[in-house]
């Protein structure tokens, strides 16, 4: 009787310590329209955090257009002119700046639901880390958009709006700019990302250090074309977030390093 005892203790053990059970050690089977389902559900609140961040972005809109936005421009020197082209330019500007605030200001919540979705194929101990994972991933993005905003952005338009003969005015479409603008930050803000990327790929044991340590030279290629993807065309404003991008992976083998130590011993851990 003991005996059983003890292998059915060890039995609930097991089932607590296995992803896709609940708390009391029940297995949680799901189907695939209960995935569709909580993915549909994932999805819309999601949706509902940018909708909610694109409010706000719009009632603070000329101050984010004026005071945020184009400070950059403003303050090149020589100065660079913005000028409207279109009859329904600057609502199109505007659109597209409430839009895509909404998307970096709410983040946090789509980062969440996306870690939400996936927490029942976790195990116990670790989704008790989802708070700190969101709030990491987070912190990356936003140093990410904060880099392109005070460091990236302002020496490349310096670097444009010296550029050349002064015989030649600096006039830019107001889309074009904001299009240049935005589209700078959010990149910057998804690159920013790779540490968290490293932590999760290594702890599912898709990554390892050593890998990472042996395609360095070619990781590095692809970053530089990354870069050079995302920035305009100058050696400049390419070097400037070529450098971060390469400190950020080696940070990235740090993290991995890491991840696979923790994964380990969870895997010693006795059942």
């Amino acid at each position: 009787m003991e005996g059983e005892q003890e292998t059915n203790q060890h039995t609930e053990t097991i089932d607590q310590e296995t992803p896709g059970t609940n708390n009391k050690g029940k297995k949680r089977e799901m189907h695939f329209l209960d995935h569709l389902e909580e993915l549909r559900w994932r999805i819309i609140k999601a949706l509902g955090g940018i909708v909610v961040a694109a409010i706000f972005c719009a009632i603070i809109a000329p101050w984010l257009v004026e005071d945020v936005l184009l400070r950059p421009v403003l303050q090149a020197t020589p100065p660079l002119s913005l000028i409207n082209l279109k009859p329904y330019g600057k609502v199109l500007v505007y659109m597209q700046v409430v839009l895509l605030g909404g998307f970096i200001l709410s983040i946090p919540i789509i980062l969440y639901q996306f870690w939400k979705f996936i927490e029942p194929g976790l195990y116990p101990h670790e989704r008790r880390y989802i708070f700190w994972i969101v709030a990491f991933s987070s912190l990356c993005f936003f140093l990410g958009v904060a880099f392109s905003y005070f460091i990236l952005l302002p020496i490349t338009l310096q670097f444009f709006a010296g550029f050349g003969t002064t015989a030649i005015e600096n006039t830019i479409a107001i889309n074009e700019y904001m299009s240049f603008v935005l589209r700078i930050m959010l990149a910057a803000g998804i690159v920013f990302e790779m540490p968290m990327v490293s932590f999760f790929l290594s702890r599912l044991g898709i990554l390892t250090p050593a890998f990472m340590r042996h395609y360095r030279r070619h990781a590095y290629t692809v970053l530089l074309i990354i870069a050079a993807l995302i920035t305009p065309a100058d050696i400049v404003s390419l070097m400037i977030l070529a450098v971060p991008l390469l400190l950020l992976y080696e940070f990235s083998i740090f993290i991995s390093h890491i991840a696979m130590k923790k994964r380990e011993i969870a895997q010693e851990m006795p059942a």
